[in-house]
């Protein structure tokens, strides 16, 4: 399964990024982060339902700088990748 996600809040400025990747490592997730023009941090995500599942999880509420406000999540029904990684894109 792969979704695209959405972090608002103060999470720029504060490491959120880094973090995102390493939660990714940790639950076993590829894809991609960045920080997006609005303040916020975008990306897409790409595993098993299970692992999304924890990854999402501890991206709303583990980074201990950041203050999540809002989060959003879209299931990408028609795109699956060949990622084998998770990496951090520049901001757009």
């Amino acid at each position: 399964m792969r979704l695209s996600f959405r972090v608002c809040g103060n999470v720029q400025g504060v490491g959120y990024r880094w973090f995102v990747k390493e939660a990714a490592g940790r639950h076993t997730v590829a894809g991609w982060v960045r920080n997006a023009p609005d303040g916020s941090v975008e990306g897409e995500a790409q595993g098993g339902v299970p692992a999304l599942d924890g990854f999402l999880k501890e991206i709303k509420t583990g980074h201990p700088w950041a203050r999540v406000e809002e989060t959003e999540t879209q299931e990408m029904l028609d795109k699956e990748s060949s990622e084998k990684d998770f990496h951090i894109k520049p901001t757009v």
